[in-house]
C-alpha cells in the first residue's frame, strides 16, 4: 500500500488528473478490504440524487456570461461614480467590485483577467503606486468566496451535509471583515497621496445607473431571496442563469447567440471537473469511513492538541500549506470529510469550520510559491513572478490576520444563524 501511495503521489506531482488519483486510491482500498468496486459507481451515481448540485452548473454558466459581457465595466463605472470621490476611493471600489464579481463567478482568476484590464490602469492613472496597484488587484481577486452564491460555499455544504443557506448567512460578517481590513490598509498606505478629491457628480451616478440598469436587480433579487428564505439555492441559481441570459444576450446583446456554445462548453468543463472529483471523492470517503481512518486521525490529533483553540491553530497552519499546493475545490472534497469528525470531537461548529476552511484556503491563491492568482497576475500584467510575490505580501499579511480573527471569534460566523 505504501508503494502504491508513493506512485500515486508522484503521478499527482507530474500532473495526472486528480479524479484519477483519488479514484485509483479508492479502488486499491476497496480491493484490499474485499469490498466490491461497484461501490465507486454507486457513489458516482449518488451525486445525481443531490438536488443542490444543480446550482453549481447554473451559477457557473451565469458567471461566465457576465465575464464575457461588458458587465464588469459597467459595475466599475457605477461604483467609481458613487465612491470614487472618497480618499482612496478607487482602491475601495477595486476591493468591492472584485469581491462581488468573484462571488458570482466563483473563480478569482476570472476576476483578475476580467477586471484587471480596467482597474489596474485606472489605479495608475489615479496616482496610486504600481506596486500597490499590482498587489491590490491580485489580492482582491480572491475576495468574495465567502459571499453567496460562491461555488466553494455550495460545494462545502454538499460535502459536509450542512445547510447552504446557513453557510451563506455565516459568510456575511467574516467576508465583510476581510473587506474592511483590506480597505483600511488601502486607505492608510495611501494617506500621503494628496491627489485632490473628485467632486461627487449626480449626473455621472445617474448615467452609470442607467448603463447598469439590468445588472443592478440581480444581487438584490438573488441574495435577498436566499437570505430572506423566499427561494432555495437551486431556485436562485436557475433565476440567476435565466436573468443573466436575458439581460446580456437578448437585451444588451453583448453576447452573440453563436458564442453561447463556446461559453457553455468552457463553463461546463469546469463543472464536469468539479463533479468528477466530487464523485470519486465520495467513494474515497466511503472507504475511509469503513477503514475508520477519521477515528484514527482523531486519536492521533488528540495526542497533539487538547482544546478547540489548539486544534484551530493546527488547522490554520495545515490549511495555509494546503492552500498553496491544492485548488480550493479539490481541497474541499479531499480534506473536509477527514477534518469534520475531528472538529466535531473538539466541539467546533461545522458551519464555523466551513467559513474558517474557506477563508484560510482563499489565502492559498496568494501564498508563494505556487499560489494560482500570483501566476495569473504575473501573466496578465506582464510582471516578474518575484515582483508579484513582493507586491502581494502586505495584503497577504492583512488577510491572514483577518482569518485569525474569523477563526477565534466564532460569533462572526454564527451571528445570523
Amino acid at each position: 500500500m505504501i508503494v502504491i501511495s508513493l506512485i500515486l503521489l508522484v503521478l499527482a506531482i507530474l500532473g495526472a488528473p486528480l479524479f484519477a488519483i483519488i479514484g485509483t486510491s479508492a479502488m486499491v482500498g476497496f480491493y484490499q478490504t474485499d469490498t466490491g468496486l461497484i461501490t465507486i459507481a454507486l457513489e458516482l451515481l449518488s451525486i445525481a440524487d443531490m438536488p443542490i448540485l444543480t446550482a453549481i452548473p447554473l451559477f457557473t454558466f451565469a458567471g461566465y456570461l457576465l465575464s464575457e459581457s461588458n458587465a464588469p465595466q459597467r459595475l466599475v463605472r457605477l461604483t467609481n461614480a458613487m465612491f470614487g470621490w472618497m480618499p482612496a476611493g478607487l482602491a475601495l471600489v477595486c476591493i468591492a467590485v472584485c469581491a462581488l464579481f468573484t462571488a458570482f463567478t466563483g473563480a478569482s482568476g476570472v476576476t483578475i483577467i476580467a477586471l484587471g484590464a480596467i482597474l489596474y490602469p485606472a489605479l495608475k492613472q489615479d496616482g496610486y503606486g504600481d506596486r500597490f496597484n499590482l498587489g491590490l488587484v491580485t489580492s482582491s481577486g480572491s475576495l468574495g468566496l465567502l459571499f453567496a452564491p460562491s461555488l466553494p460555499l455550495i460545494l462545502y455544504g454538499v460535502v459536509a451535509e450542512v445547510s447552504i443557506e446557513n453557510l451563506f448567512r455565516a459568510g456575511i460578517l467574516p467576508g465583510l471583515l476581510m473587506l474592511i481590513m483590506l480597505g483600511g490598509y488601502s486607505i492608510w498606505v495611501n494617506r500621503d497621496n494628496r491627489k485632490p478629491l473628485t467632486a461627487f457628480s449626480w449626473k455621472e451616478v445617474g448615467t452609470a445607473l442607467r448603463e447598469a440598469l439590468w445588472e443592478l436587480p440581480l444581487p438584490i433579487v438573488v441574495l435577498g431571496g436566499i437570505y430572506g428564505g423566499f427561494i432555495a439555492v437551486s431556485e436562485a441559481a436557475a433565476i440567476t442563469a435565466l436573468y443573466v441570459f436575458i439581460a446580456e444576450v437578448l437585451i444588451n446583446r453583448e453576447i452573440k447567440i453563436r458564442d453561447l456554445p463556446r461559453i457553455t462548453r468552457e463553463a461546463m468543463v469546469l463543472v464536469g471537473g468539479i463533479l468528477m472529483i466530487l464523485g470519486v471523492s465520495l467513494a474515497s470517503t466511503y472507504y475511509m469511513i469503513d477503514a475508520e481512518i477519521p477515528q484514527k486521525l482523531l486519536a492521533f490529533v488528540a495526542e497533539l492538541v487538547s482544546s478547540p483553540t489548539s486544534f484551530l491553530i493546527l488547522l490554520l497552519l495545515f490549511l495555509l500549506v494546503l492552500g498553496a499546493i491544492l485548488d480550493i475545490f479539490s481541497a474541499i472534497v479531499l480534506v473536509v470529510p477527514l477534518i469534520l469528525p475531528i472538529a466535531d470531537g473538539f466541539g467546533v461548529n461545522p458551519v464555523h469550520l466551513g467559513i474558517v476552511f474557506l477563508a484560510a484556503m482563499q489565502l492559498g491563491y496568494l501564498t508563494p510559491p505556487v499560489g494560482l492568482n500570483l501566476f495569473i497576475a504575473s501573466y496578465r500584467f506582464e510582471k516578474p513572478i518575484m515582483h508579484v510575490y513582493s507586491a502581494t505580501f502586505p495584503f497577504l499579511v492583512i488577510l491572514m490576520l483577518s482569518v485569525i480573527f474569523i477563526s477565534f471569534l466564532p460569533q462572526l460566523s454564527l451571528a445570523f444563524l
